[in-house]
């Protein structure tokens, strides 16, 4: 087991040429949002703008009409992709593979929803898929459902009740050891990277595991699980293996939180974080 350091940045973040181009840094698709949460296009715009900031080329934003569309007011860096109707269906598949026929990697669950197609939709989706995924939020509730599509470039990303959702095992009261036991135990039955989140963050693909100290008691703040969502989703875009993603997101995401916390403590939100990760990484 180890600690996950500063110098895993190094590791991630390799120096870029100067002969480089639009997609050398990969693109990466958001699939989340509904007509039914309406703070689920902020999460998923935070998600979008957190990628960008952790170096990714392209980000889109694919989602029902309305959340799209306000999606789309938060900043012209995110490019939208709206779809017909309140949420998430089975009519939708067919855009969501052509659309990720030119991604690298897809960030999926944010406000999704827990219809019971939508779910349907997001397990087909993922048994599709050949790019790796961040699979979040309440896309951990339809995988539960068939672990079958989980594959070993899948990161899932866990709070302690999503895991027990995906897992059947509570986290409750058991020590950190206790706690880093079970997600290796989990990431190697299920074959992918389990990163849960907590204090501290446990990382683990069931062979190798990792643990994250950064981070604090202020970002309990709706918001900063999406942000680490999407500089999960940035890496995996630039080729990160899934591992080292989780555990460098994980690192990023809780650094900056820290510098957000020295001054503003229990007044941070997850929007500040996304203007120090630039900080953090250089």
């Amino acid at each position: 087991m180890m600690l996950i350091t500063k110098s895993i940045l190094k590791e991630v973040y390799p120096k870029r040429k100067s002969d480089v181009h639009k997609y050398d840094y990969g693109a990466l698709l958001i699939v989340g949002g509904s007509e039914k949460y309406s703070g689920s296009p902020a999460f998923n715009a935070l998600a979008a703008l957190a990628a960008y900031r952790a170096g990714v080329d392209i980000v889109e934003v694919i989602a029902p009409k309305r959340a799209a569309g306000i999606i789309a007011t938060f900043s012209p860096d995110i490019i939208t992709i709206p779809l017909e109707g309140s949420h998430l269906s089975k009519k939708h598949l067919k855009k969501l593979f052509e659309e990720s026929k030119n991604k690298f990697a897809v960030v999926i669950g944010g406000g999704i929803g827990r219809e019971k197609e939508t779910l349907k939709t997001v397990i087909k989706y993922l048994k599709e898929i050949d790019i790796p995924a961040v699979v979040d939020a309440d896309a951990i509730y339809a995988v539960a459902k068939n672990k079958k599509v989980i594959k070993p470039n899948f990161v899932i990303t866990p709070h302690a009740y999503e895991f027990s959702v995906l897992t059947g095992k509570s986290l409750d009261d058991l020590t950190v050891n206790q706690r880093i036991k079970e997600v290796r135990d989990a990431a190697l039955e299920l074959n992918c990277v389990i990163l849960l989140k907590g204090n501290p963050d446990i990382i683990s693909n069931g062979k190798q595991t990792a643990i994250n100290k950064t981070g604090n008691k202020y970002m309990t703040v709706g918001g900063t699980g999406d942000t680490l969502a999407g500089i999960c989703g940035s890496l995996l875009a630039q080729n990160v293996e899934p591992f080292k993603a989780a555990c460098a997101a994980a690192y990023i995401n809780g650094r900056a939180g820290d510098i957000i916390a020295r001054k503003k403590k229990q007044g941070l939100l997850a929007s500040d974080l996304i203007q120090v990760i630039p900080d953090v990484i250089s």
